[in-house]
């Protein structure tokens, strides 16, 4: 969801993200709640290394860290706690 958010925090990042995925802003909430729709979100973010690293710092991670959690999300890997 933090990564939905950071993009969300930009209006012109949103407006890309939102023409990539094809998504409209009335299902965007709806989706969210949809792990595999939070790995696209990490996917979008992943794909741009400056928006990467910005969005880690932001929530105090590692780039590594934000990748671990786009295999989780993406059903790639299990949660280890």
């Amino acid at each position: 969801m933090q990564g939905l958010m950071h993009i969300a925090s930009d209006p012109e990042a949103l407006g890309r993200f939102l023409a990539i995925t094809g998504i409209g802003p009335e299902t965007l909430r709806a989706a969210a709640a949809e792990p595999h729709f939070l790995a696209s979100v990490l996917q979008h973010i992943m794909d741009n290394e400056n928006a990467l690293v910005t969005f880690a710092a932001s929530c105090r991670l590692a780039p590594g860290d934000v990748t671990s959690a786009h295999k989780v999300l993406a059903g790639e890997r299990e949660y280890d706690a």
